[in-house]
């Protein structure tokens, strides 16, 4: 039996989970703590599972608890306040609390005994306790196996027994170990050595010489923890069939079993794995914590992206026959981000609405609700699999209906747990210990386990993963309210004694084996990666001489793979496709794709592919964008062919929150923007429109006239193209058109950030290659020239930008400049002369992609341009 239900035998208390513990604890609190101080459970359970390790530690350690806790007391209040003569409420508390551990701790104690109750650390001490009247009685032999490291409690009960005759200890320490007095593998058997009376009258005969013999160790950097796993299947495929028998596979870090299991060769035929698989890595395990973490929050209406994940869930997928996608397709459409949970049953089939129920009704915050509803859709998923092909998930499921049983028995049990938040940082802490046991054979094939399973064990060839710093050995963690000197005084572990428990596994494993694999994380990032351990580097300082140590550094091949640049040969197909769009027009967002990239002009115009509808949850830039131009076209619609006054802009500024408003609900949602980055964008937008109409303003104070002539204007001219023998057309829909001091200009409007230089061009022949730095100019050019072809200017006219983002520039005219770089100088003017440039790069553009011979050819494009 282990050495926890001896104790727990010996000494006629029942042993509670730290679960059970803490629900008691809080029952003691109650009772300690005057009502107008007490704290809910859940800021409760975050200091009080702490403190109960630390009364674990003091009794496993037979620590006299008044004079320990009064020191700790005392040194709080040195440390923090005593030199301040007036304390406020706050530090009153603060030393309140640590005055008030002596009377939590005997609390329940006494609270727990009166139930033949206790936590692990009670159990130990009452056992040492009963130690001399379980001699008495129990006069058979006591063999102790497989120990190393004892707490006072283990070692008082061991010694006395030693005693008196009726036990036999058997150790299992090396030699080398032993004899070296700063060895952390020996420090335990060092001390019991010196000070059990017994070994001062006694050898210690438990020395064996098996660490200095001939042994092959390799230490192996390998990049990743899947690297660590798929080189553990390669050192397994060059076994012998009879050799696997003899091995064992180590892990460092315990989340590596997965991998692990997935990379195994061939060759092993059979495997024992005595580490049990961690529930929190199944794949139900998703489902029920995405459903309480939805239902912690006392929200009256779903979120968007808890129900796609929900519903979305693989297992919820499979027993909706893949139903549910239906719903993202829905919530999407009608870009739903809160609905209520009657619009989500309203769209579900009859005979999916008790499981959709089961998940999304409104649980009441009520946690014995939250169980029952969790335990019937766990029954619910199980009527729909199949016994054969679903053994594993059935397994799962019967795990955590056994899990939510224990909570349904603790919610009757005590009244502490009042929210579905309490519950599930409850539900969190017992899953997070809760594995499921794999069957196997233990005394044939493949031996696989975690470092803490292989004690005692011994293996002809071991394969450890993970020996990083961090992982082997832990290192320093604390979760303690005992200061570092404290515990040094009264002789309660530190994190060497914590070092010392993993050097003593980790040294034992490589006694008697003859090969050692030793597999560390090369890689200097990410959430498991850190230094090789310094195990690595003691054994390399301290070799024995028969030691072969070879250092390796492995890496996976990873081939030069070159992607060539996409080509799409233009078929008939294609051809029909290009003159149907030439029939109805290219428009300048069309052409400009093109320049920017014929494989996306291939994508998006003569495949049809579009982007994929997301749920906007933030408004989107171009949502933005729409919301603007269209507030803006309903103002200066009214003003069309008539000129502006500043008491219509100011009246139009009066108007723009509401505007605004309605545009937002025409293309955005009906809910009001009322909060959040929706807020802010809602501002943002209202703050474009009413800055133009005030630039506007400032023009006509100024003394300058403004005509409206055109407001979003469909535009659509032919353009003849000599070597082609079909009509070719271009279409668009320019913002505004207006006069300004008499002169015509054509304006495109742009929430982004555009700049002069954008819109200025010395060579004609850059107008169609140069998407970043021309794009634009070929935009605003194209307008012009679709307003010429329809009514042919009379005199020259100006076109260019107005960018929300740069309105302290104003207009952004179009320039011709009459040489690139600086000092050249620039004409505004756009007249016959520019238009017939600007055809002559349009039909050549147009002509290449009509040309069946010129394949779309994808171009390289840097990241930061899309």
């Amino acid at each position: 039996m282990s050495i926890e239900d001896f104790a727990e035998d010996m000494s006629g208390l029942k042993a509670i989970d730290n679960t059970a513990a803490l629900f008691e604890f809080y029952s003691v609190y109650l009772k300690c703590t005057p009502k107008d101080k007490v704290e809910n459970f859940d800021t409760f359970a975050s200091w009080a599972q702490t403190l109960l390790y630390d009364f674990n530690e003091i009794d496993r350690y037979l620590i006299d608890y008044r004079s320990f806790f009064d020191y700790l007391s005392d040194i709080q209040e040195i440390n923090h306040w005593s030199v301040q003569e007036e304390k406020t409420p706050i530090m009153e508390n603060y030393l309140s609390f640590w005055r008030k551990i002596p009377e939590y701790y005997e609390e329940l104690k006494s609270s727990l005994e009166q139930q033949n109750l206790a936590y692990q650390g009670m159990v130990y001490r009452r056992a040492s306790e009963k130690i001399e009247s379980y001699i008495q009685q129990n006069k058979n032999p006591h063999i102790f196996l497989g120990f190393n490291a004892l707490n006072n409690a283990e070692q008082e009960i061991l010694q006395k027994m030693n005693a008196s005759g009726v036990a036999e200890i058997f150790w299992d320490i090396d030699e080398v170990f032993l004899k070296d007095p700063q060895h952390d593998a020996s420090l335990f058997m060092r001390r019991y050595q010196k000070e059990w009376l017994h070994y001062r009258e006694q050898p210690f005969n438990y020395v064996s010489n098996n660490f200095s013999g001939n042994k092959n160790i390799k230490m192996i950097g390998v990049p990743g923890n899947v690297g660590q796993a798929k080189y553990v299947g390669e050192l397994l495929a060059k076994l012998k069939p009879e050799d696997i028998g003899k091995t064992a596979v180590v892990l460092g870090d315990e989340g590596l079993l997965l991998p692990v299991l997935n990379s195994l060769p061939g060759n092993v035929e059979e495997i024992n794995v005595t580490m049990g698989f961690p529930l929190t890595s199944a794949p139900v395990t998703s489902l029920f914590d995405q459903l309480l973490k939805m239902h912690s929050t006392a929200s009256q209406e779903l979120y968007y992206k808890d129900v796609i994940a929900i519903s979305n869930h693989p297992l919820i997928q499979k027993v909706t026959s893949g139903f549910s996608r239906i719903i993202s397709g829905k919530i999407q459409q009608e870009n739903l981000v809160y609905f209520s949970r009657q619009t989500l049953i309203n769209f579900i089939p009859e005979k999916y609405r008790e499981l959709f129920s089961l998940c999304f009704e409104d649980w009441k915050n009520n946690p014995g609700l939250a169980v029952a509803q969790l335990q019937k859709l766990i029954f619910s998923i199980k009527d729909h699999l199949d016994k054969e092909k679903d053994q594993l998930t059935l397994e799962f499921l019967f795990q955590y209906n056994l899990l939510f049983n224990k909570l349904d028995n603790l919610l009757e049990t005590y009244a502490h747990i009042k929210t579905i938040k309490s519950l599930s940082a409850i539900y969190k802490e017992l899953v997070a210990t809760q594995t499921v046991d794999f069957r196997g054979k233990p005394f044939t094939g493949l031996q696989l386990m975690g470092m803490l399973e292989s004690r005692v064990l011994d293996f002809e060839n071991v394969i450890i993963t993970s020996v990083n710093e961090g992982v082997l050995p832990a290192g320093k963690s604390s979760n303690s309210f005992i200061p570092y000197d404290l515990k040094c005084s009264y002789n309660l572990p530190t994190y060497k004694e914590k070092d010392a428990v993993y050097t003593y596994h980790f040294y034992h494993l490589m006694q008697r084996a003859k090969n050692v694999y030793l597999l560390y994380n090369t890689e200097s990032d990410g959430l498991s990666a850190g230094e090789k351990s310094r195990f690595l580097l003691q054994l390399e300082m301290e070799k024995q001489e028969a030691h072969h140590i070879q250092k390796l550094t492995v890496a996976p091949k990873v081939p030069a793979i070159s992607r060539p640049l996409q080509s799409v040969e233009k078929t008939p197909e294609i051809i029909e496709k290009i003159k149907y769009l030439a029939g109805r027009g290219f428009s300048p967002s069309a052409l400009t794709t093109y320049i920017r990239n014929p494989l996306d002009f291939y994508h998006q115009y003569i495949l049809g592919i579009k982007d994929r509808e997301e749920v906007e949850e933030t408004v989107a830039y171009n949502t933005l964008g729409t919301v603007v131009h269209d507030t803006l076209e309903v103002f200066y619609k009214e003003w069309e062919k008539k000129q502006v006054s500043i008491d219509a802009l100011k009246e139009a500024i009066k108007r723009t929150p509401d505007e605004i408003a309605v545009q937002f609900r025409k293309s955005y949602t009906q809910e009001p923007l009322t909060k959040g980055k929706n807020l802010l964008i809602f501002e943002v937008a209202k703050r474009y429109v009413v800055n133009l109409l005030k630039m506007d303003i400032r023009d006509l104070q100024e003394g300058n006239s403004l005509k409206v002539v055109e407001i979003e204007s469909d535009l659509r001219t032919e353009i003849p193209v000599e070597n082609l023998d079909f009509p070719v057309y271009i279409r668009g829909k320019v913002d505004r058109v207006d006069e300004f001091n008499g002169k015509v200009r054509v304006i495109d409007y742009k929430t982004g950030n555009v700049q002069q230089n954008q819109v200025e061009i010395a060579d004609w022949e850059d107008l169609t290659t140069d998407y970043n730095k021309y794009g634009k100019t070929f935009q605003i050019l194209t307008y012009a020239c679709m307003l010429n072809e329809q009514q042919p200017f009379k005199k020259p006219i100006e076109a260019g930008i107005i960018s929300f983002k740069n309105l302290q520039n104003g207009f952004l005219r179009f320039n011709k400049k009459d040489k690139p770089g600086r000092g050249a100088s620039k004409n505004p003017d756009i007249d016959r002369e520019v238009l017939e440039f600007y055809k002559t790069q349009l039909k050549k553009l147009i002509e290449e992609i009509c040309d069946p011979e010129t394949a779309f050819l994808e171009k390289e494009i840097p990241t930061s341009s899309w």
